[in-house]
């Protein structure tokens, strides 16, 4: 590339978008970096994040899904892991849901088990207020979450590229959270027997030589989103877009810019009847 390419940065279409040195946490290039739009479901890396930073917390733990989780999917026409009611699914299988198909009804059993109070109302509250706390805790200043999956009744979700690579950054410091994002597929077990096949939604994963996650996000106002990561050598690169024409385009031009490499890329297909987000 030319040095007054490499000057300037990719060429992206997206609205805002952020590239992250991980590990020194050096800023490679940014625009629109402070803009505050909505994220759509990239709120579940921080869904994750609340749930695996919980003290204590229990990975194994054994989470029996309710009939309102499925009625609050259908309700919205919401991505789903399409959880059965009855089934026992483990926390970490239940970040599976969240994360590869982009299950709100995932991202509502975690609310549901990790809140506090005595209906689900108040316990998906307390959630979504630790959300906001540790956006707090990790200096996301121009960040807020008003709901536990990206589906925002009153419009008040939103983050900047430079908050959600933040984000992205110290969710990738948890080797769980590293685990699930990067599998292209996965199928659990639920204590009944039954066998959930989940595809991950980020098409990057498979597609781009070193892709490692994270989570895709696509709504009406958001448009499509991506927090992305590669890594090659020793060093990873983080990166986002918000509202993009085309995400996967502008993360591989981004990635390419950041590893001085052209890479030639085939976008991964989902399987016919897997979740789009």
């Amino acid at each position: 590339m030319s040095s007054a390419q490499a000057a300037t940065g990719p060429s992206v279409g997206a609205k805002g978008a952020f590239l992250l040195d991980s590990k020194p946490n050096k800023t490679l290039w940014s625009k629109a970096a402070d803009t505050k739009r909505q994220m759509a479901s990239t709120t579940k890396v921080m869904t994750a994040v609340v749930v695996l930073e919980t003290r204590g917390v229990d990975l194994n733990k054994k989470i029996t899904v309710k009939q309102s989780y499925r009625d609050y999917v259908a309700r919205n026409g919401a991505s789903t892991a399409d959880l059965k009611k009855g089934d026992k699914l483990s926390v970490r299988q239940l970040l599976y849901g969240l994360m590869l198909p982009s299950g709100c009804d995932a991202a509502f059993a975690l609310a549901d088990t990790f809140g506090t109070g005595t209906t689900e109302a108040a316990r998906t509250k307390s959630f979504i207020s630790k959300m906001n706390r540790k956006a707090s805790d990790l200096g996301m200043a121009n960040t807020k979450y008003d709901s536990f999956d990206g589906i925002s009744q009153a419009g008040n979700n939103y983050t900047t590229p430079r908050d959600s690579a933040k984000l992205a950054r110290r969710a990738l410091g948890n080797s769980t959270f590293g685990s699930v994002v990067k599998a292209t597929s996965t199928k659990q077990t639920a204590t009944n027997g039954r066998v959930y096949t989940w595809y991950n939604t980020n098409k990057l994963l498979g597609s781009y030589s070193g892709a490692i996650g994270i989570k895709t996000g696509t709504g009406s106002v958001a448009g499509p989103c991506l927090v992305f990561a590669a890594k090659r050598g020793d060093r990873t690169v983080a990166g986002v877009v918000l509202n993009s024409p085309d995400r996967y385009t502008d993360a591989k031009k981004m990635l390419d810019w950041a590893f001085r490499t052209h890479t030639t890329m085939k976008l991964r297909t989902l399987p016919a009847g897997a979740e789009q987000d």
